[in-house]
C-alpha cells in the first residue's frame, strides 16, 4: 500500500428511530439559526419534515426553510441557497435527503463563507475552501455515500459540466433505514447500484497484491447484491435497507481508498452524461458499467475473476460481467440509454459531446481515449 494519512470526523448515528437521539445531542452544540434543506414533497408527505422541524423547534432553534433541491443539483441552486444563508446569518445547515441534497449543502456551506466564486476558486485558482457553515446530514435515500465525505457532485448548467466540488463534510450523519421508505423503491435500488459501482471502481484501481481494501471492497459489493435481492423479495425489509445504508457509507467513507489510486472512469462518463441530460445517476451507471467492464476485462482479468467468484459465484471474469448484466436486469434497472427517461433525447451527436468533454482517469486498469469512450456510449444505445 502507498503512504497515507486517514482521518474521519463524521459521527454516525445508525438505526431505526435514531434521529431524536442524534439531534438532541448534536443541536445543543450549534448556533440558534438552522437552515433545514431538502428536496421535493416526499419529505413532507412522509412526515419526516415535521418530525425534524419539531426537533429543531424543541431545541430552541430558528428554522430557515429551504426546499426544492433537485436531483443533479445545479450550481445556480448552490448560489441561491448560499445567498440565503448569508442573508439569514445561518449558524448550521441540516441537510435532509439523499446525495443530491447533501452534496448541494456541502458546497453551500463553503460558498456562504467566502466572497470568491467557489468553482473559480477550485478550478481556476487551484484553491480549496478553508471554512464552512457547520452542517449535519439526515439520510433519506442512500447509495451515494455523500454523508461520508466533503466532496460534492454539482451540475454547472451554463458550462455543460458536471463534476466534483469540495465543500464541507457533515459533522454528524443520521442513518435511519426507515427513512428510506420516503422514496420510491426504484430509487432505493438505483442508489444501491451506485454503491456497487463505487466499490467496484475503487476495487479496479491500482493496488498491491493481497490488499485489505480489495477484500473489503469485494465484501461490500457482495453484501450490496445480497441485500438488493432481499428488497426485490420484500421492499419493506428494514434490515436489508439498513445493510444497504451501511454498504453505501463503507463505499465512500474513504476506507476502501486509502493507500491506493482508484478508478472512477464510469462515474466520470456518467457525470458528463448527466451534464447534457437529466438522467438518474444510479440508473446511468447501471447502463454504462457492464459495457465499460467488457472493454477493460483483459486489462484486469485477475481482479474481474475474483469479483466474479466472490460477488456472484461465477467461474470466470467473463461470466462475472455477464452475471452483473443479468443482475441489473433482475433489478429492473435500465440496460440501454434509451430507457433512462431523459427529457433530452440521447443521440449519437449528444454522445459525441459527452465523450469529448468527459474527464479521463489515468490510474484505472487502462487509460481510455475519447474515441473509446464514444464507442462505449454508443454500445449503450
Amino acid at each position: 500500500m502507498n503512504k497515507f494519512t486517514f482521518t474521519y470526523s463524521t459521527k454516525v448515528y445508525f438505526g431505526e428511530g435514531i434521529a431524536q437521539e442524534a439531534l438532541s445531542q448534536e443541536l445543543s452544540k450549534v448556533g440558534k439559526t438552522v437552515m433545514l434543506a431538502y428536496g421535493g414533497g416526499s419529505l413532507k408527505k412522509s412526515g419526516v419534515y415535521d418530525q425534524l422541524k419539531d426537533l429543531l423547534l424543541q431545541a430552541g432553534k430558528e428554522v430557515v426553510d429551504f426546499s426544492g433541491i433537485m436531483p443533479n443539483p445545479t450550481y445556480a441552486k448552490v448560489q441561491e441557497e448560499a445567498k440565503l444563508a448569508k442573508e439569514r446569518h445561518v449558524d448550521f445547515i441540516l441537510a435532509a435527503g439523499g446525495g443530491s441534497v447533501i452534496d448541494c449543502c456541502k458546497v453551500i456551506s463553503a460558498q456562504a463563507m467566502t466572497e470568491e466564486d467557489i468553482w473559480n476558486m477550485e478550478y481556476t485558482a487551484g484553491k480549496f475552501p478553508a471554512a464552512g457553515i457547520p452542517m449535519g446530514a439526515v439520510v433519506t435515500a442512500s447509495g451515494t455515500g455523500a454523508e461520508m465525505n466533503s466532496g460534492a457532485v454539482i451540475t454547472y448548467e451554463e458550462k455543460l459540466w458536471k463534476g466534483p466540488i469540495v465543500g464541507t463534510a457533515a459533522s454528524f450523519a443520521v442513518l435511519d433505514p426507515a427513512y428510506t421508505a420516503t422514496v420510491p423503491a426504484m430509487q432505493v435500488l438505483s442508489g444501491a447500484f451506485d454503491t456497487l459501482s463505487h466499490a467496484l471502481e475503487t476495487y479496479l484501481g491500482n493496488s498491491d497484491k493481497d490488499n485489505v481494501s480489495d477484500d473489503v471492497a469485494l465484501a461490500v459489493m457482495r453484501n450490496t447484491v445480497v441485500n438488493m435481492r432481499r428488497l426485490l423479495t420484500d421492499v419493506n425489509d428494514m434490515q436489508a435497507r439498513g445493510n444497504l445504508m451501511w454498504d453505501s457509507a463503507m463505499a465512500e467513507n474513504g476506507i476502501l481508498k486509502v493507500g491506493r489510486l482508484t478508478d472512477f472512469q464510469v462515474h466520470q462518463i456518467e457525470h458528463q452524461l448527466g451534464a447534457y441530460t437529466d438522467c438518474n445517476h444510479g440508473q446511468g451507471l447501471a447502463v454504462i458499467q457492464p459495457v465499460y467492464c467488457r472493454h477493460i476485462l483483459k486489462d484486469a482479468e485477475e481482479k474481474f475473476t475474483r469479483f466474479a467468484k466472490t460477488v456472484f459465484g461465477a467461474d470466470t471474469a467473463e461470466k462475472g460481467i455477464e452475471a452483473l448484466s443479468s443482475f441489473i436486469k433482475e433489478c429492473s434497472l435500465p440496460t440501454k440509454l434509451g430507457q433512462l427517461r431523459s427529457t433530452k433525447e440521447i443521440t449519437p451527436e449528444l454522445l459525441r459531446q459527452v465523450a469529448d468533454t468527459s474527464n479521463i482517469i489515468k490510474c484505472n486498469p487502462r487509460e481510455l481515449d475519447r474515441e473509446e469512450i464514444y464507442q462505449i456510449l454508443c454500445e449503450c444505445m
